[in-house]
């Protein structure tokens, strides 16, 4: 019998099947399943099986799983997972931080609830990052960056010293933001793009330099 605790992943698809490579490495929890759509009922992601509709998670927490994490990858604007992740939280579940091996954070480094830190990534002392944010592959951030909740950070992207993010922002895959710059909330950053200057919330900019 394992002792470790169990815990459901919410969201099927490619984001989450990184996050069960993550889960597997670390050893940490054992995963019963994955909630997603009916339709994907009794598909598998790496050997997980999509065993659950998200109107199982009340009843799930009930009988004694007391882990879950939101898997549900975002391109742009993460409505879908600020709503899956209040659901969860709503329902009681405990949402971990959940960090790879295979990535570098400095110990100083203050990460929330919900968080994943996909392997690659570097972060550097002084950083701040929110709930339920993806940091994913290969991204760098540097000393003192302040990153809101429910934010991702694609994958490759630098953020140079002293850069904060807004909630609910979409840094772009490749994008460079320099050092100091701010990025409001709800902001969407194209892939590629070079930020050298302030965004103001709920825009999308993309280009070299971004516009």
């Amino acid at each position: 019998m394992s002792l470790k605790p169990d815990i459901v992943l919410v969201g099927g698809g490619g984001h989450c099947k990184v996050v069960i490579s993550i889960l597997k490495r670390l050893d940490t929890f054992n995963i019963t399943g994955i909630s997603d759509l009916e339709e994907n009922l009794g598909e598998e992601v790496l050997g997980i099986e999509t065993r659950y509709t998200d109107d199982q998670l009340e009843e799930l927490h009930n009988g004694g799983i007391k882990y879950a994490f939101v898997t549900l990858g975002s391109v742009g604007i993460p409505d879908n997972r600020i709503r899956l992740f209040e659901m969860l939280k709503h329902i009681g579940f405990e949402i971990p931080l959940i960090i790879s091996i295979d990535s570098i954070v400095d110990e100083s480094v203050e990460i929330d609830e919900g968080t994943v830190i996909m392997p690659g990534a570097i972060i550097n002392p002084g950083t701040k990052i929110g709930k339920n944010c993806i940091i994913n592959t290969g991204v760098i951030i540097d000393h003192d960056c302040m990153i809101g909740d429910h934010v991702h950070i694609a994958p490759g992207v630098t953020l140079s010293g002293s850069v904060k993010v807004g909630a609910g922002s979409h840094v772009g895959t490749g994008a460079s933001v320099i050092h100091g710059i701010e990025i409001g909330s709800r902001v969407i950053v194209g892939a590629g793009s070079v930020i050298v200057n302030t965004i103001q919330d709920n825009k999308k900019v993309m280009g070299v330099p971004a516009k």
